[in-house]
């Protein structure tokens, strides 16, 4: 049994990061640990014992780690807002590798737009993301449909997709944070045209 704590997701479980967890536990494959759920970027201030909730977090999270390896191979997630972008390289600081795959879908750029953005020595896919989800979107640039994963469990359906995930080759045009600060547009706010 893959536990947490051996993995680069033991430190953000200890932080008490880890939130709305979808799927967390281990996978198919050997030693490895899966989530999809929520990690909180920055917490609100706690009054007593009252927990509240983030203030805003990586939203939507696919990610995989290793038993024993310090790093998370592979990570996919929603940010309300490209400026987030640098609370993720500071709260996951440590846990990202160089060579890693890490794939932020976000509310507030282009929807044509596609990037790459470096952070200290990680590179991140910055990509548009409107009214899907982070699994949908994911599917659609590796190439898969929902075919290909529809009798595997939880567990199977992370695994194959996030395998599949490690061997895309992106050549998206770098940007830095802050040329991607000036681009952003206005966040939009998603509650907006929902029936009440």
């Amino acid at each position: 049994m893959t536990a947490i704590e051996n993995t680069a997701l033991g430190r953000l479980e200890k932080e008490s990061r880890l939130l709305n967890a979808v799927f967390k536990g281990a996978t198919t494959k050997p030693g490895r640990f899966g989530f999809r759920g929520d990690v909180a970027l920055k917490f609100q201030t706690q009054v007593a014992d009252e927990k509240r909730p983030p203030d805003y977090s990586i939203e939507q999270v696919l990610t995989i780690a290793q038993n024993g390896e310090r790093t998370i191979p592979v990570l996919a997630g929603y940010l309300h807002s490209f400026a987030y972008l640098d609370d993720v390289a500071t709260v996951l600081d440590g846990a990202l590798s160089p060579i890693g795959s890490y794939f932020i879908f976000c509310n507030n750029i282009d929807l044509l737009a596609k990037y790459r953005v470096k952070l200290g020595d990680i590179n991140f896919h910055v990509l548009p993301c409107d009214e899907s989800t982070v699994w949908k979107e994911l599917m659609d640039l590796v190439g898969l449909n929902k075919d290909d994963v529809k009798k595997l469990d939880p567990a199977g359906k992370l695994d194959y997709l996030l395998d599949a995930t490690k061997d895309l080759d992106l050549s998206y045009d770098e940007i830095s944070y802050d040329d991607g600060l000036k681009r952003m547009e206005a966040v939009k706010n998603r509650n907006e045209n929902r029936p009440v």
